[in-house]
């Protein structure tokens, strides 16, 4: 992963009991972000502190890339397949500037 890595993380209020619904959905829909020439991958985490909360979790080879992305209709579409779980969220962006390595799971 480069140091210029720009990474999106969002953080999804589902509506309760919606939770299994909205996993399955997001795999189902995910290739409409992973599939773009500038998207080096996705994570889906849910919280085990906060009831209902998932973070999405988007890395992308730059600002203007994910930006591009952001306001295309493959990305309408995509959203539009995942907000009838919502009930809330919230976006942070960030730039990546170092990355250690660990050695977990090395043999």
């Amino acid at each position: 992963m480069s140091d210029a890595t720009y990474r999106v993380m969002l953080r999804m209020q589902i509506i309760p009991g919606m939770g299994p619904d909205f996993e399955r959905i997001w795999r189902k829909v995910g290739d409409s972000v992973t599939s773009h020439p500038a998207n080096r991958g996705q994570w889906l985490s849910r919280s085990e502190e906060e009831e209902d909360v998932y973070y999405i979790v988007s890395d992308w080879v730059d600002e203007a890339s994910f930006r591009r992305f952001e306001t295309s209709d493959r990305h309408v579409e995509h959203r539009r397949q995942l907000h009838p779980y919502r009930s809330g969220g919230s976006m942070v962006t960030m730039r990546i500037v170092a990355h250690l390595p660990g050695t977990g799971g090395a043999e």
